[in-house]
């Protein structure tokens, strides 16, 4: 009976989450559509519209995608989706989606028992490339068995355990060249206890044998080759999920900041990444104010050795994806930076959008002032920041309408749509011109 009671309790454990998902508030559809697609009641720009691709709403509840994080486009009519499946286990998955011209879509799991599977692109010799939680892979989804052709192209990334370590998601961008440029997160949220100092008073996790908080670089050897060995080109980086390479070359990475128990602080922060900088983590927080477990490193917090953010972004906004819009379909937002805001407080469940300079970087303005669900636009009270154009502002919590957005990965399509995922709702949308 005990051994009964045991199990029983670990069958409820894993099954939580997915409770906890059923119980948010579901999507209702009202009957429109939005360029082929049931119309989803997410409130957008004039003369944009949310079209739901994939995922559970009030009218059909069952969920397909579990956890689905980033996407690609393989061609007009196809899509990947990775999909972590749990935050527990090899449960991670890739998805093949097929799009009719009737709207209805097909789903095929292509790749099953990955290790929380995020990121995904196409490299330098046209293959694609997913990232999980300690490698990156390299599969053809054309194959007739796409598991077969899985060959590993860069290990030993931090093996990291969920509650262990605080972010465990692997992100990668190729540079211009070839060579990988990969997020190893911080393991601790602000590295504090007895273990967390070096004999030099430096952060152990980030300036010890480990390198977390850092951006490895892996060089390419070419034909689908990289090194096996890496250097470290960046440090003070808590956990760089949403970077992005701009055509110039400029390496952008917006950062999920500490989790200080206030609502307005700290700032997250957009950094332009450059070789050999140390952007802060764990000493320093927004532009030079010094972490309160590091209190002795002010002075080097005010100092030139701190590369302080290009901008500072909304506090626990939670920015995960970022991209260049680049597409037809809006003109208006041609060249801008697009960037999905997760967060569940009130500055997040948004998709963003940022007026740029010739290097991709969003430009401050006098008095920049960022949106709060509920109480309209705050000032910052500090600065460099931008004042965004939301593509989404009616994604905030509707009691018998929507939860409030949780965005994660961005896609522009062939065809200039602009497609999200939804983690926590488990959708993928396309947002289009509302005709």
């Amino acid at each position: 009976m005990r051994t009964d009671l045991r199990l029983g309790a670990l069958a409820l454990l894993c099954l939580l989450p997915l409770w906890l998902y059923a119980a948010r508030e579901p999507h209702t559809l009202d009957g429109n559509a939005c360029g082929g697609y049931p119309r989803l009641a997410i409130g957008t720009l004039r003369g944009m519209c949310a079209g739901l691709v994939i995922g559970p709403t009030a009218q059909a509840p069952e969920r397909v995608l579990r956890l689905p994080r980033t996407l690609l486009q393989l061609d007009a009519s196809t899509w990947l989706v990775t999909d972590l499946g749990a935050w527990e286990g090899a449960r991670g998955a890739v998805w093949r989606l097929r799009t009719g011209a009737d709207g209805r879509v097909t789903t095929e799991r292509v790749l099953d028992g990955l290790h929380l599977p995020h990121a995904i692109a196409r490299g330098p010799d046209g293959a694609v490339y997913v990232g999980e939680m300690s490698r990156i892979v390299r599969f053809d989804p054309d194959a007739p068995v796409p598991g077969d052709t899985v060959k590993p192209v860069v290990t030993g990334l931090p093996d990291n355990r969920l509650h262990a370590h605080r972010h465990p998601l692997s992100m990668f961008v190729f540079l211009p060249g070839g060579d990988l440029l990969v997020n190893v997160g911080a393991p601790s949220d602000q590295c504090s206890g007895a273990d967390a100092r070096t004999p030099a008073d430096l952060c152990a996790e980030s300036e010890g044998d480990g390198d977390a908080a850092s951006l490895r670089r892996y060089a390419y050897e070419g034909a689908g080759r990289w090194s096996a060995t890496y250097s470290v080109y960046a440090r003070g980086l808590r956990n760089s999920l949403a970077l992005a390479v701009h055509a110039s070359g400029t390496v952008l990475q917006a950062e999920n900041s500490y989790d200080f128990d206030r609502r307005w602080s700290p700032f997250e922060e957009l950094n332009v990444i450059e070789a050999g900088r140390h952007y802060g983590w764990p000493y320093c927080f927004d532009i030079s104010g010094a972490a309160p477990q590091w209190a002795d490193k002010a002075t080097w917090c005010r100092s030139g050795a701190h590369t302080a953010p290009a901008l500072l972004l909304p506090p626990h906004a939670a920015p995960l994806d970022m991209l260049w819009y680049d597409g037809a379909m809006f003109p208006a937002l041609q060249g801008r930076l697009l960037m999905s805001w997760h967060g569940h407080r009130s500055v997040g469940g948004r998709i963003a959008s940022f007026a740029v300079d010739e290097r991709g970087v969003p430009e401050p303005d006098v008095q920049p002032r960022f949106p709060v669900y509920g109480a309209g636009m705050r000032p910052y009270g500090a600065g460099p920041a931008a004042t965004p154009v939301v593509l989404t502002p009616g994604w905030g919590l509707s009691r018998g309408v929507r939860p409030q957005g949780s965005p994660v990965g961005l896609a522009v399509a062939d065809d200039g749509a602009i497609w999200a995922t939804d983690d926590r709702a488990g959708l993928v949308i396309r947002f289009a011109r509302d005709e």
